[in-house]
């Protein structure tokens, strides 16, 4: 992701949630399976037409976090965000090494050991089901994930939690049912 893609607010707006567009994906599948021999292919997003994109909201304190390493790199619109050597993409093996520091640093033992958060890519699991038990629509996740509305419910309805009693509440309040009259 390039500075440029990151839309920040304000300092001084009311609202500080910030946008990222995503353009393109860039996995490091190995240089065996490039045609260019480099380690990452950059690819057009899955489910989308040919140079779409999509825009994912971005929480006021991720705003202050990029906000602040922008400036302190003093980076440039068209520099990527977060940068390995000489201004490139940065090398898998550092971030899996950052992202295992990071865990061993913050969580207990007996979860570091377990498979909680083990992959980053498991930040995105946690992301989606967290929006989905927070009640946003399930067309909504699916559109800031890249996904579809059936894969995601396949993969992530099991994990909604703990909105039966506010559904309930929301069903009552509907007065799907009509009273019966007092028959007297």
């Amino acid at each position: 992701m390039r500075v440029q893609d990151v839309m920040l607010p304000g300092p001084d707006a009311g609202g500080q949630w910030c946008e990222l567009l995503i353009r393109t994906a860039t996995p490091e599948v190995g240089k065996q399976w490039t045609d260019t021999g480099e380690i990452h292919e950059e690819r057009d997003l899955k489910g989308r037409a040919e140079g779409g994109t999509r825009t994912v909201p971005g929480h006021p304190a991720l705003t202050r976090i990029l906000r602040q390493h922008i400036e302190d790199e003093e980076l440039k619109p068209g520099d990527l965000l977060f940068q390995g050597e000489a201004g490139g993409i940065l090398a898998g093996s550092v971030i899996r090494r950052a992202w295992r520091s990071a865990r061993k640093a913050v969580l207990p033992p007996h979860v570091f050991e377990s498979p909680t958060g083990r992959r980053v890519y498991d930040n995105r699991h946690t992301r989606l089901t967290k929006w989905l038990n927070d009640g946003i629509p399930p067309a909504q996740v699916a559109e800031w994930a890249g996904n579809s509305v059936p894969v995601l419910l396949a993969t992530y309805a099991r994990c909604v939690e703990g909105q039966l009693p506010d559904l309930k509440r929301r069903l009552e309040a509907a007065g799907d049912l009509p009273e019966l009259p007092d028959v007297g």
